[in-house]
């Protein structure tokens, strides 16, 4: 088997735990390198570090996958799987779920989310691809789904030498599938919807404004397929208005109202939400709860700035058109804006717009994606709530 040597002064932040080797930190590899393969990595001193797939045309050389001199085949894959389903039935996610959390499950570039019998699939790495057969076949193994489909139309598979594609891995089904979540039904797009159809991350954090939404005037914006305002509606709001800049997100979010039965509070509309914040504020309209669920604004670090300063805008916008008193609802989604710079960001937004704020909940994902500490990448989304007040 092929071996990787690291420098010395790598050798900690690896044996802390993180299991990524870039290219620029290995010491000398002895033996053929092809993508793909399994090699094993030592340290500067020649003990054994562990072992995980290599790929030259990858920023990170080795992807750790076991710190044991274990065998890498089928029966990994099912162990490794079988574990990460232990752990959701364990913490009680168990109808939809995200079932695979890469890294955090030990299984690197590896995502697979549960929707009821159905399941999709994106491997983000050539090491983890080698072994699509084998998930699949796992997949089958354990749970007998209704479908298979993978998501693997995701530009970070080129920087692998990887094409972009997506299709069935199993027996074709229809695509538009139907969840239940916090006593709600939804429309679930696996083929054409974001990353893998739906947001599962935030399924916990629906249901944390519950409260906050009783008999309240709603605005939702960057609202998707309408999970945050139909939630709203279920738990009391008198009227919610989502908006979101795709037709198609607007589309599902009107069907998903309608399935549910609230059509008569929400509504929603494809319009640009920076515009029609700003817009909107300028015009005095006054909500009791603003809630803003935006993408990740930056994928790279050169960019951090801008991304902060696109978050302290909506959240301004946000802010101004809040009754005092009412509540901000407000989100993240990126690793690279960790959890005090986003607060921080938020604490300068309320103190140009002139308000005072106090925190109700500060919340990260759902546990189903877990995290690892000293996970940059597992550690991604932040949620707060916070009462907005005139001075």
């Amino acid at each position: 088997m092929t071996k990787v040597y690291l420098k010395r002064k790598i050798a900690p932040r690896i044996a802390n735990g993180h299991p990524w080797v870039y290219g620029n930190e290995t010491e000398k590899i002895v033996g053929e390198v092809r993508p793909g393969d399994i090699v094993e990595v030592y340290y500067w001193d020649q003990k054994f570090a562990g072992r995980g797939y290599i790929n030259p045309q990858s920023q990170i050389l080795v992807r750790l996958l076991t710190r044991k001199k274990e065998e890498i085949n089928e029966a990994f894959f099912y162990n490794r799987i079988m574990e990460a389903w232990n752990y959701r039935r364990k913490t009680g996610y168990t109808e939809n779920c995200r079932l695979v959390f890469g890294e955090a499950d030990l299984l690197p570039a590896l995502v697979i989310d549960k929707f009821n019998d159905y399941f999709v699939i994106q491997t983000l790495s050539m090491g983890m691809d080698v072994w699509k057969p084998t998930i699949v076949d796992t997949l089958e193994k354990i749970f007998s789904p209704k479908g298979i489909y993978e998501r693997n139309d995701v530009p970070v598979r080129e920087l692998e030498g990887l094409p972009m594609q997506k299709g069935f891995l199993s027996v074709p089904f229809d695509t538009n599938i139907l969840i239940n979540e916090n006593g709600l039904k939804f429309y679930v797009d696996i083929e054409n919807g974001q990353k893998t159809g739906y947001f599962l991350d935030q399924q916990d954090n629906r249901r944390a404004i519950q409260h906050i939404v009783k008999d309240a005037e709603v605005l939702g914006a960057f609202t998707y397929t309408g999970t945050f305002e139909i939630h709203a509606a279920h738990y009391g709001a008198k009227k919610v208005t989502g908006i979101d800049i795709s037709e198609n997100a607007v589309a599902q979010a009107n069907r998903n109202a309608q399935l549910n039965g609230l059509d008569s509070i929400c509504t929603f509309e494809a319009m640009n939400a920076f515009d029609v914040l700003k817009t909107w504020g300028k015009e005095k309209r006054q909500y009791d709860v603003v809630m803003l669920d935006p993408p990740a604004f930056t994928k790279s670090r050169e960019n951090i700035e801008k991304a902060l300063t696109g978050y302290k805008e909506i959240n301004l916008r946000g802010m101004k058109l809040l009754r005092s008193g009412g509540f901000l609802v407000t989100s993240s989604c990126t690793n690279l804006v960790h959890p005090g710079l986003f607060l921080e960001t938020i604490e300068a937004a309320a103190r140009d717009a002139g308000k005072r704020i106090r925190q109700v909940c500060f919340n990260t994902q759902s546990a189903d994606h877990p995290i690892v500490w000293g996970l940059e990448n597992t550690n991604y989304l932040k949620f707060l709530i916070i009462e907005v007040s005139d001075r």
